[in-house]
């Protein structure tokens, strides 16, 4: 096999600040591989906040088998849709919201950039707050430490402010941190499957008598989507990382790793779910649909010698989570606001995502209504996906580079200028397919949209937002072809084109990657 790495410089040192932003990485300096891509997708969710997750199908009712197969079922059908989406990185050299310049136009690519955003920040907020509160309960338990406010106020500064030191650092030392995350949280997650072995019994016979009951199959596939939900979570932060491995690496291999990475989690799901079913039968108050503490639970459960193993999963995971997280919110925010180095747009990130944890936390009591928010932004994500996946399937692959550039050199015209910037076919679709999602959302107790009632109670928000978007935005192509120089050499892949002129790119200046 020819070597995609030949010619590449030696990695720099992981003490060395990372230079480049969201202009195309010279292939020179591309040295990772797929495994490194494995690396922090797997480290980025071999966590508590995944376990969190596998709790749920207890939590809906479901039997430890029933919960086992809603868990696998979603874990493959959230990989499958994730894994395509690894492959914009080596293509284009960069993340994926500048790729989606070129479906959603040089302006609506900020689409990508926002939902990451959003996204970024739920999720370094739930994983500072599950990994805070399971570390003061180890150390409390452990050690006699104060369960107290203070004690969590001091967890989550010290998670938010490593996190945010590791992100200053970029892409190296967030890769450092992850190899050491996937091998020591694994140990420690098996190690678990021994301390809880003698409480376990997977014959957990659920809340349903049989699958005849008719609040059986809404809680399946709800618990279902909610496993999907987190390999989706991921679609709008795989260019981050993926965008250092060589253009050349066959895009099998970094799909593969994509994949793979998601399917690793089944160990944090099923930790989840097995502890869960025990947490139900020895302390069932902690797995009260109206009022779940998973973390407090575990530790009700937890044999003494396994609490310094949950604060050590809570420190590791917590590191690993955030820093996946915030890393790819800095890099958005310096693409969507050029002006600001990624350094500079990762530390105001950051800031502003640490006083969002303690006032959502202290102040506004948000630590329940944050999960809502984080699966309706990933609502609004899969159809975004979806036509980003579609878009390079009917391009052949094939991307201008420069064209990406333009928004963020300031400049106008070129390939994805389309209408004043804006792809209006890309832009409807999604926002024809999210807008139906959301309305079609049912998360009881939580989020019902005007739709929701509409399949007798089963949340098929996302499904329904990826195939419509499916249908919608290859039905807007074919009625409206795209300009043929948005095609590449080859031409368009199950679409048509139209002989429409293209305007020059003018204008702007390329911002000069820096370090401060």
């Amino acid at each position: 096999m020819t070597d995609v790495t030949a010619g590449a410089r030696e990695a720099p040192p992981i003490t060395e600040v990372e230079k480049f932003g969201v202009e195309r990485i010279p292939d020179a300096d591309r040295t990772a591989r797929p495994l490194d891509l494995f690396r922090v997708s797997f480290g980025g969710a071999n966590t508590f906040a995944t376990s969190v997750l596998g709790a749920f199908p207890i939590l809906f009712g479901l039997s430890f088998w029933q919960g086992l197969a809603a868990t696998v079922l979603g874990l493959v059908v959230g990989a499958l849709i994730l894994a395509p989406l690894a492959v914009f990185g080596p293509v284009n050299g960069t993340n994926n919201a500048v790729s989606s310049s070129a479906h959603l136009g040089v302006h609506g690519r900020v689409v990508g950039s926002f939902l990451s955003l959003l996204t970024a920040i739920a999720f370094f907020s739930i994983s500072v707050w599950s990994s805070g509160d399971a570390l003061v309960g180890g150390a409390a338990r452990l050690a006699g430490l104060p369960d107290g406010d203070l004690s969590h106020a001091v967890a989550y500064a010290i998670f938010a402010v490593l996190v945010l030191v590791v992100c200053v650092y970029g892409f190296r030392f967030m890769l450092f941190v992850n190899k050491i995350a996937v091998a020591a949280a694994s140990l420690l997650f098996v190690l678990g499957l021994f301390a809880f072995a003698g409480d376990f019994d997977p014959s957990y016979p659920g809340a349903f008598a049989s699958t005849a009951d008719p609040l059986f199959w809404p809680s399946f596939i709800g618990a279902a989507l909610i496993v999907l939900s987190n390999p989706v979570s991921f679609g709008a932060f795989l260019g981050d990382w993926s965008r250092y491995i060589p253009a050349a690496t066959p895009r099998s291999r970094v799909m593969a790793a994509a994949f793979l990475a998601q399917i690793a989690t089944i160990l944090p799901f099923f930790f989840g779910l097995a502890t869960a079913s025990i947490i139900a039968t020895k302390a069932a108050p902690y797995v009260d649909p109206a009022a779940p503490d998973y973390v407090g639970g575990l530790l009700a459960i937890s044999p003494g010698w396994y609490f310094l193993p949950v604060c050590l999963i809570a420190l590791i995971g917590g590191m690993s989570t955030g820093t996946t997280s915030l890393y790819g919110t800095g890099l958005d925010f310096s693409s969507v606001f050029p002006r600001f180095s990624r350094v500079q747009a990762t530390v105001f990130i950051g800031t502003l995502s640490i006083a969002f944890i303690f006032a959502g936390r202290f102040a506004l009591n948000l630590t329940q209504s944050i999960s809502t928010f984080a699966t309706l932004i990933i609502t609004c994500t899969a159809p975004w996906m979806v036509i980003m996946m579609l878009g390079y399937l009917t391009r052949r692959g094939w991307y201008d580079p420069e064209a990406l550039q333009v928004f963020n050199r300031r400049q106008r015209g070129g390939r994805y200028w389309f209408s004043h910037g804006w792809n209006w076919r890309g832009m409807s679709a999604w926002l024809i397919s999210a807008a139906l999602a959301i309305a079609c959302t049912n998360i009881p107790g939580q989020f019902v949209g005007p739709l929701g009632g509409l399949a007798g109670g089963v949340d098929v928000s996302l499904p329904l937002g990826l195939a419509v978007a499916a249908v919608l935005y290859l039905l807007l192509l074919a009625l409206f072809p795209e300009p043929r120089a948005v095609y590449g050499p080859q031409g368009p892949r199950l679409v048509r084109a139209a002989e429409t002129p293209v305007p020059p790119i003018v204008g702007g200046a390329l911002k000069e990657p820096t370090t401060a």
